[in-house]
C-alpha cells in the first residue's frame, strides 16, 4: 500500500490548498485524484465556458436594442460554430496547462482516474491501494437527471454535454426552470433557437425573490417560451429524430405536448458521493447524499474534510474557494477556523442579469419579524445612467434590519448586477455591516452605482412596499 502524506480527491478549488501544503512541508508526497479533466466543474464545464457563451448573447441582445437610441443596425449572421470553437480554445489551455502541472510536479502523483475507499483513509484506485492521514474530498456534484418516463431512450443533453454541440439547435426544449435553465435559455435563444423551458416550480428562478422572478420571467418570455408549474412526464423520438416532450399542468391535471430537436435535462445537481463509497471510510453522508461536515469541514472521520459541491450547501465556485481557505487553516495549519456564511452572493448571468445576498424578504420578516426589517427599493430608470441606458423596470431591493441599519440581503436584477451587488457583499462581512457607509459614501455621478446608493435611502416598512409593488403590477 503507497503511504502519501495527502490524498486529495477532486481538481477543483481543492487546488488552492496544495502549493501552499507544500510551502509548508517540501518534502511531502500529494496524490490528486479526479476522473474528470483536471480544472473542475467550474472551468471544464460550468461557469467559465458558460461565460464564455453568455457574453456572445448579451451583444446580441444589446444591437437588438440599437435603433431605440437612433442607431440602425442588423444582425447578419450568427457563426454559432465559431462562438463554440472559440469558448473551447480559450478553455482547454487552461485544462491542458492543470494537467501538465500535475503531471510534471515531483511532489504529486496524479492520478485521472475514479477512487473508492475500502477502509478509514484507504482507498482503491484500480488495482492499488493508497493510504494518507489526512484527506480532501472536492468530489463537485453531476447533473441530476429526474425519473422521466422514455428519457433514457432519446438523445438528451446535460450541463456537462451540452457544451459539445456544433451545430445550433433548432428547437430546443429545456427541463428545468432554475439558474442553469434560465442561462442557456439565454444562450441559445439569443443564438437563434426555438427555446422552451419547462419547470415543476410554479415560478420561474423560485430561488430569486418574487418580484425578481416575475420581471425575469416577462423579459425572457420574450425571446423564449417558459413554462411553469409544468412536470415533464415522458419523452419519445421519431425516426425523423424528432423528440415529442409531454408535461402536465400541476394545476389542471392536463397533458400538453411539445416538439423538440434537442433536450437539454437542467433539472439540477446530485451528489458524486455514491462512487466513492465514503462509508467504508467512516464518512457520513446525509439523506440526499451529500458529505456531512462539522463548522470545520471537517467529516464524520477524524482529519477527513470535504468542501464545494460535495457538502451541498452553496454550490458556487466562489463559495468553494472560501471553504477551500478554511480548510487549508484547519487541515494544513491546525488552525480553527469556522465558516462563515453571513453573506454568500450569487449571480444568474441571464438577460436581465440577477445578483442577491443575504436573506430574502419573507426570511427576514420570519426572522425578526415584520416591525424590525424595512425594505428599500430603486429603479435602474430613476436614475441618471438608468435613464440615458434606456433601461425600465430593473431594480435593486435591499433589506435592512430597522434600528441598527444592519444590511440582511439585497437583491438586484438589471444590467451589472453582479458588479453592483459587491459593494453590498463586502459590506456585510465587515464587523459593522450597516447602510451607513452606502449612504453616506460618496457614489459617482452618474453611474449605476447610484442605484444601490438610492435603494438604501429610500427604506419603507414590508407593508407599505408591498402595497408599491400591487400598484406598479410586480
Amino acid at each position: 500500500m503507497k503511504k502519501y502524506d495527502m490524498i486529495i480527491i477532486g481538481t477543483g478549488s481543492a487546488m488552492n490548498i496544495v502549493q501552499p501544503f507544500l510551502d509548508e512541508n517540501p518534502h511531502a508526497r500529494i496524490a490528486v485524484i479526479d476522473k474528470d479533466p483536471p480544472g473542475g466543474i467550474c472551468l471544464t464545464k460550468g461557469c467559465i465556458p458558460t461565460k464564455l457563451l453568455v457574453y456572445p448573447a448579451d451583444l446580441v441582445r444589446e444591437v437588438e436594442r440599437a435603433g431605440e437610441f437612433g442607431i440602425e443596425l442588423n444582425i447578419g449572421r450568427i457563426n454559432f460554430k465559431k462562438i463554440m470553437q472559440r469558448m473551447h480554445s480559450l478553455v482547454q489551455p487552461e485544462i491542458d496547462g492543470i494537467r501538465r502541472g500535475l503531471d510534471e510536479d515531483p511532489n504529486i502523483d496524479y492520478y485521472p482516474v475514479a477512487a473508492e475507499f475500502v477502509g478509514p483513509y484507504q482507498l482503491r484506485i484500480t488495482d492499488q491501494l493508497i493510504t494518507a492521514e489526512t484527506l480532501l474530498l472536492g468530489l463537485g456534484s453531476r447533473p441530476r437527471v429526474p425519473p422521466i418516463k422514455g428519457l433514457d431512450s432519446v438523445k438528451y443533453h446535460t450541463s456537462d454535454t451540452i457544451l459539445q454541440l456544433e451545430a445550433l439547435p433548432q428547437k430546443l426544449v429545456i427541463i428545468g426552470g432554475g439558474y442553469i435553465a434560465a442561462e442557456f435559455g439565454h444562450f441559445f435563444s439569443a443564438m437563434g433557437a426555438g427555446v422552451t423551458i419547462i419547470g415543476r416550480n410554479p415560478r420561474f428562478l423560485p430561488e430569486e425573490e418574487p418580484e425578481i422572478s416575475a420581471l425575469a420571467y416577462k423579459r425572457m418570455g420574450k425571446h423564449m417560451t417558459i413554462l411553469t408549474g409544468c412536470e415533464v412526464t415522458a419523452a419519445t423520438e421519431n425516426p425523423a429524430g424528432d423528440i415529442k416532450v409531454v408535461w402536465r399542468e400541476t394545476d389542471s391535471g392536463q397533458d400538453q405536448e411539445t416538439v423538440a430537436d434537442t433536450i437539454l435535462v437542467a433539472a439540477g445537481r446530485a451528489p458524486n458521493s455514491d462512487l466513492l463509497q465514503p462509508e467504508r471510510g467512516g464518512v457520513k453522508t446525509d439523506p440526499n447524499g451529500w458529505i456531512r461536515v462539522n463548522e470545520y469541514l471537517e467529516t464524520t472521520a477524524e482529519n477527513v474534510w470535504s468542501f464545494g459541491d460535495a457538502i451541498g450547501r452553496h454550490m458556487f465556485k466562489h463559495a468553494a474557494n472560501y471553504e477551500s481557505t478554511v480548510v487549508y487553516y484547519n487541515a494544513v495549519l491546525k488552525k480553527s477556523v469556522k465558516v462563515d456564511y453571513r453573506a454568500v452572493p450569487h449571480a444568474v448571468f441571464s438577460h436581465p442579469e440577477i445578483a442577491s445576498v443575504g436573506l430574502l424578504e419573507k426570511e427576514a420578516v420570519e426572522r425578526l419579524g415584520r416591525d424590525r426589517v424595512l425594505i428599500g427599493f430603486q429603479r435602474y430608470q430613476d436614475t441618471a445612467r438608468g435613464e440615458a441606458m434606456g433601461v425600465e423596470d430593473y431594480f435593486v431591493k435591499t433589506i435592512v434590519e430597522r434600528i441598527s441599519g444592519r444590511i440582511l440581503g439585497t437583491h438586484i436584477i438589471g444590467p451589472q448586477a453582479a458588479v453592483l451587488i459587491q459593494e453590498v457583499v463586502t459590506l456585510m462581512y465587515t464587523d459593522n455591516p450597516t447602510l451607513r457607509p452606502v449612504v453616506n459614501g460618496m457614489h459617482i455621478h452618474p453611474a449605476l452605482s447610484e442605484v444601490v446608493e438610492r435603494a438604501f435611502m429610500s427604506l419603507m416598512p414590508p407593508e407599505r412596499y408591498q402595497q408599491m409593488l400591487a400598484q406598479d403590477g410586480l
